[in-house]
């Protein structure tokens, strides 16, 4: 009966050790215990993007970008971290304005697109929009570009500073809210 009993203690000691190294064993870091129980948003990927987007059989614009990401997340977006370059026509199908960015994010609930590091936009008199962030917002009728960051425009005879501005998206009108400078250039002297 004594061997019996010897027996189950030791039953009983390698179970409590084995029940120690398993706790023991399992301990995991706070970041992934975190990123385990994390909700895996959906990202789809599309490489080479090509878009043209057109309304009433007209084309309106073409979107170019080597990265497009479309993320699934409670208010879906889709975003093009990898350079973006679009090129807007009018009615007759001429080129009226190019726009370039380094980032983009666009929410199709709100038909705004946000724009950011080194922001280009480019009529066709040559007029050039410089800035760090736009917003391209097809709800404002006639001021479909606006921003309350520092601008930098460039006429073929003027340089202006301003901080916040709005615009056509042809460019061909634009309103800087506050001006921070103006320098009229002669064209043999204007940088290219």
């Amino acid at each position: 009966m004594n061997n019996h009993i010897l027996h189950i203690k030791y039953y009983k000691l390698a179970a409590l050790i084995l029940c120690c190294l398993c706790f023991y064993s399992c301990e995991n870091n706070e970041a992934a215990v975190k990123e385990a129980f994390a909700k895996k948003v959906g990202v789809d990927e599309a490489k080479t993007v090509v878009i043209k987007y057109s309304v009433g059989g007209k084309r309106k614009a073409k979107l170019t970008a080597p990265l497009m990401l479309n993320v699934q997340e409670t208010v879906p977006y889709i975003e093009f971290p990898k350079t973006l370059h679009v090129d807007f026509f009018d009615d007759s199908d001429k080129l009226e304005s190019k726009l370039d960015a380094h980032y983009a994010k666009y929410k199709d609930q709100e038909s705004k697109v946000f724009l950011k590091d080194s922001v280009r936009v480019i009529n066709i008199k040559g007029d050039t929009l410089y800035c760090d962030e736009l917003y391209w917002d097809r709800n404002r009728i006639g001021t479909e570009f606006y921003t309350d960051k520092p601008v930098r425009i460039r006429t073929k005879t003027h340089i202006i500073n301003g901080i916040g501005m709005d615009a056509k998206q042809d460019f061909s009108e634009w309103h800087i809210v506050q001006s921070t400078g103006f320098i009229k250039v002669p064209a043999s002297q204007f940088p290219q």
